[in-house]
């Protein structure tokens, strides 16, 4: 064996603790800057579970303080790019205002663009997942083969499973590059309009109820 592969593996950390080890006699500015390089060289979004346990933090919450650290002198030294929570992960990304010059460049993905169809389809599928497609269709009254064929193209949708129903139908569900592409940490920052149709419910409901007991009491 060559001394100088003999020498990398005596090097190489064997376990967590001696990473950890590591970690406790690094610098804040120093703990801060390397998590800064591992943002930059990751492709897609890492979890700040995954960065604490990566880079010696005492928990999620350390990481997303460093975060908040790191963006307030993006903010401050008006850098392009800052930290941001997408995916259920943190990644740098460039700010909005320079998406159409980045574009030009033909080094990013090109933007999306959704028929009135899609978007419609897709909207009921984030807050009705997981969904057949049968649902799909009672809603929108129009048959959604074509748009969901295009929507699993361009990986927004999946297929989950099956329904429990007769013939056991698809169901579908979105994906997690549909939040990459509306900006979402997770689904649970949708707009609430679950609550929204809850709320328009409970208050038919009482309406319903205020006239029956009026016309019980004529």
């Amino acid at each position: 064996m060559a001394w100088w592969k003999r020498k990398k593996e005596d090097s190489s950390p064997r376990s967590g603790g001696h990473s950890d080890a590591l970690a406790d006699r690094m610098e804040p500015s120093e703990q801060l800057r390397l998590l800064e390089a591992v943002l930059m060289v990751v492709n897609e979004p890492i979890s700040a579970r995954h960065l604490a346990g990566l880079l010696g933090f005492p928990d999620p919450t350390a990481v997303r303080t460093a975060v908040i650290e790191l963006n307030g002198r993006y903010d401050r030294s008006a850098r392009a790019y800052r930290i941001e929570e997408v995916a259920g992960g943190l990644q740098i990304l460039t700010r909005k205002q320079f998406a159409l010059w980045l574009r030009r460049t033909g080094s990013v993905p090109a933007e999306q663009i959704l028929s009135s169809g899609m978007l419609e389809t897709l909207a009921i599928i984030a807050y009705r997942q997981p969904v057949v497609r049968a649902e799909l269709e009672a809603i929108r009254g129009v048959g959604c083969d074509e748009v969901l064929r295009q929507l699993i193209q361009r990986d927004l949708v999946r297929v989950c499973g099956r329904d429990e129903d007769l013939g056991r139908p698809f169901l579908y569900e979105t994906t997690k590059t549909f939040l990459k592409v509306f900006g979402l940490q997770s689904i649970e920052n949708l707009p609430r309009f679950q609550k929204i149709l809850q709320a328009e419910s409970e208050i038919a409901s009482r309406i319903r109820n205020t006239l029956t007991d009026q016309a019980s009491e004529s």
